[in-house]
């Protein structure tokens, strides 16, 4: 495995969407550009799921029209079916992500639906992608606990992730939603993961609940995974869990990333700003300590 770590950046879209107070456009296509100049590969920029679920990003074809994308950067999008994949595609998405989770009861109270069917949804979108040339990432989510049914057997996250692989998602993130693993279970359920599906294809995505999301990374990343997902500034939050903070801020992990002299392409000075930008525009507290602590020197 190489010393690099390739930060997949979701708060335009895992961030934004859960954000009470409506957030111009303008604004989403400003972060999505600062986050461009950072040098950051993957961007997730905006999500195609029903704007009934999520009003925050109702405006995602007009994100997409106004974004200035560099070469050699991605631009995934959320798409839940073949309804959204097809608008995602009409607004020049070339790379695409689907979402379900290893626990029942989640996809149940959250999708309405069971995981097999859930997965099901997801094969004309394959197909179609396939067809078309364009990447696909499967995230799997609460596989290291669910607000719902607690404790999630590992032979269900191996199960769930080894199904999108074969379906032909050629990344997959394991998410842990609730925030409440620490790095023994974190390492543990990705070894189990990366006995069916090869660690190359794998990344994680650790939420900060309980403060663990840095060290959950760090044991993963010492396990050989080279892909993890992070939110500038901290953004976000998980409407499952009382007093979750959201998702692992991008400026912690890069500084962590490098601490540890793995490289990561971002410029830190200019993930730090954008934060700082962002919180301004959001009215809120800067969720990063690297970016408060850059703030303050």
């Amino acid at each position: 495995m190489s010393d690099f770590v390739r930060v997949v950046e979701v708060a335009p879209r895992d961030g934004l969407q859960n954000e009470a107070t409506p957030v111009a456009t303008a604004d989403k296509i400003a972060l999505v550009d600062r986050l461009s100049a950072t040098g950051l590969r993957s961007i997730e920029a905006t999500s195609f799921v029903s704007p009934r679920w999520v009003p925050q990003l109702a405006d995602a074809a007009e994100v997409m029209a106004g974004i200035a994308r560099l070469p050699g950067v991605s631009y995934p999008v959320l798409v839940p079916n073949e309804q959204g994949y097809a608008r995602a595609r009409a607004a020049g998405a070339t790379e695409v992500a689907v979402f379900t989770a290893a626990s029942e009861a989640f996809v149940q109270r959250n999708i309405n639906t069971t995981i097999d069917a859930s997965i099901e949804r997801f094969a004309p979108v394959m197909a179609r992608a396939a067809s078309d040339g364009v990447r696909v990432r499967g995230y799997v989510s609460t596989v290291l606990g669910c607000p719902y049914q607690g404790a999630v057997p590992l032979a269900d996250v191996v199960r769930v992730a080894r199904r999108l692989h074969a379906l032909g998602c050629d990344e997959i993130s394991l998410g842990d939603t609730i925030g409440v693993g620490t790095p023994r279970r974190a390492r543990e359920m990705l070894l189990a993961v990366a006995a069916e599906v090869p660690i190359a294809a794998l990344a994680v995505h650790f939420h900060d609940t309980y403060g663990q999301a840095l060290a959950n990374v760090a044991a993963c990343v010492e396990a050989g995974v080279r892909v993890a997902d992070a939110a500038v500034a901290g953004t976000g939050g998980c409407p499952y869990a009382r007093g979750a903070s959201g998702n692992l801020a991008s400026e912690d992990l890069v500084y962590m990333l490098h601490g540890m002299g793995i490289g990561t392409g971002v410029d830190l000075e200019a993930l730090a700003a954008t934060g700082r930008w962002l919180c301004e525009r959001l009215g809120r507290a800067n969720g990063s300590k690297v970016g408060q602590a850059m703030a303050g020197a």
